[in-house]
């Protein structure tokens, strides 16, 4: 609940951090790939070395089409444009937050239109190639 998700609206050195508010059950998804560094010396253990981050966004979304951020996030999606947004665990303005940032893609903009509740959108996001890697 205290946790929030921004769009910067601005540069990437000056960011203006707009907060997206329609926004629910935001969860963010880390990994890493995997190496084999198995040898007889590990005596019968499988041996693993982490190598490649690998993460994502995902969040549902009311679907509502007078909302600017799910109107940002509609048009990264359909116009195949990255967007650069921040995950935070609290307010990005308060010292001790802290979260991931990157330049998204919008991988997954999943229309849901069920009998008895109101239309939503299923949002996946993934790092993107960019000038700026993730931070976090």
């Amino acid at each position: 609940m205290e946790a929030k998700l921004y769009r910067n609206t601005g540069t990437y050195d000056a960011p203006d951090w707009v907060e997206i508010t329609n926004v629910k059950d935001v969860t963010p998804v880390a990994g890493n790939g995997e190496a084999d560094v198995t040898t007889r010396a590990n005596h019968g253990w499988k041996a693993s070395k982490a190598t490649l981050k690998d993460g994502s966004v995902e969040f549902e979304m009311m679907w509502d089409t007078e909302d600017e951020g799910f109107a940002a996030i509609q048009s990264a999606f359909f116009g195949n444009e990255n967007i650069d947004l921040a995950v935070m665990d609290g307010d990005i303005e308060t010292e001790g937050s802290e979260g991931l940032r990157a330049t998204f893609s919008v991988t997954k903009f999943d229309r849901k239109e069920p009998l008895e509740e109101a239309i939503t959108v299923s949002v996946t996001l993934k790092p993107t190639y960019a000038t700026h890697a993730p931070s976090g």
